[in-house]
């Protein structure tokens, strides 16, 4: 059997599913990742985040820490260059919760399109950033037979293919979601990628979703477009100064939410043990767990469906995004300090959301030709 160093490892408290992936190494210590310091890692191996901390030379500097893993996709609150140089180790967790954000905005466009009376169906949907988040959304909503229009400059520099202009998707799509990085250098930044020139230019009752990066939109400008085009409907999962909200742009939003499209259950564990994994690989010890071990039962497996076509209520069966519009907005009108730290609270304290995966479908009919069955659903016809 392979010796297993002892290791003291500090990690996020929101980070699920540590003790049975982590405790093997050793010492497993959690503290607040908004709040972490250097102090909290005088004497730690191994980093493990969220986005919330900021890791750069000033967190790790004089700690002896030599691996970092962050259980997100996105890693742009990690100086990964500054890493290198130091010869510490990095892992992120790609596509961990992108399912996750994916049925986020399946879930917010079906409560949507039933309030407003129109078919998801008969949408051509804009997907900006086409990457983790943003490619599997457009595999599920093309499999839907949904139009979707592919903005992805960085892709298109090296692949070619049928993408298109941002001005293209702000003119002909109906619905508009982002899931970009952000980026501020480079040859498409991604801060404030819609500002005050070209929010304007959005489609007349185009619907906008952010489950994304909140600084990809200047919220300010926003606002006011919003405030001139009483038509858009918007749904925004995150800020430009979270945990800081604009109050006046929640009131504006159809659905507003505190940055938890990708806090599904699966997602988040998914990601705890993607790092499970590096870590095992930088420390060339094999990984004794599987994800399947580590994942609890659903609460609900199993819904016998009659119409195939109602789309809505297998969705909210498993994730309704108003549940978490209503929580949050029970917290705009708190003092700042407050509000700011109920954010986070909302955030700590999520209650369990499963993935679409995770409850079988039986389904009178062909199966495959549903719509439920290209949303992710697990689908068996009616004789199973």
């Amino acid at each position: 059997m392979t010796a297993v160093p002892h290791l003291t490892i500090v990690a996020d408290e929101n980070i699920p599913a540590l003790v049975p992936l982590f405790q093997r190494f050793g010492t497993l210590r959690t503290c607040a990742g908004r709040s972490m310091t250097a102090e909290d890692l005088k004497d730690a191996d191994v980093l493990l985040v969220r986005s919330v901390t900021r890791v750069s030379s000033e967190l790790l500097k004089d700690t002896p820490v030599r691996f970092v893993g962050t259980a997100t996709i996105g890693t742009d609150h990690v100086d990964q260059e500054w890493l290198h140089q130091q010869g510490i180790g990095f892992s992120s967790a790609p596509g961990c919760n992108a399912d996750s954000v994916v049925e986020y905005v399946l879930s917010s466009l079906l409560q949507l399109a039933f309030e407003q009376r129109f078919s998801l169906l008969d949408k051509a949907v804009g997907i900006v950033g086409v990457g983790n988040v943003g490619g599997r959304l457009q595999q599920r909503l093309q499999a839907m037979g949904i139009q979707v229009l592919l903005c992805d400059p960085p892709r298109q520099a090296v692949e070619g293919g049928d993408f298109v202009s941002l001005d293209h998707v702000l003119k002909e799509a109906d619905i508009l979601a982002l899931h970009t990085p952000l980026t501020r250098e480079g040859d498409w930044p991604t801060y404030h990628l819609l500002n005050a020139n070209n929010l304007p230019r959005l489609k007349q009752n185009a619907v906008l979703l952010n489950a994304g990066r909140g600084p990809v939109i200047d919220n300010a400008a926003l606002l006011a477009v919003s405030q001139s085009r009483p038509d858009l409907t918007l749904v925004l999962d995150v800020w430009e100064h979270e945990p800081a909200v604009d109050v006046r742009l929640a009131e504006r939003c159809a659905i507003a939410t505190p940055h938890i499209a990708g806090y599904s259950l699966d997602g988040k564990i998914r990601g705890t043990w993607m790092l499970y994994k590096a870590l095992c690989e930088h420390l060339q010890l094999p990984a004794e767990l599987e994800l399947g071990e580590v994942l609890p039962p659903s609460t609900v497996r199993e819904l016998r469906v009659s119409d195939a076509e109602d789309l809505l209520t297998p969705a909210r069966l498993v994730f309704d995004p108003y549940r978490d519009d209503r929580a949050f907005r029970k917290t705009l009108y708190l003092p700042a300090d407050e509000q700011r730290l109920a954010f986070d609270r909302l955030r700590r304290e999520y209650p369990e959301r499963r993935e679409y995966c995770t409850l079988k479908l039986v389904i009178e009919g062909d199966r495959v030709s549903s719509p439920l069955w290209a949303m992710g659903f697990d689908c068996a016809g009616g004789g199973a």
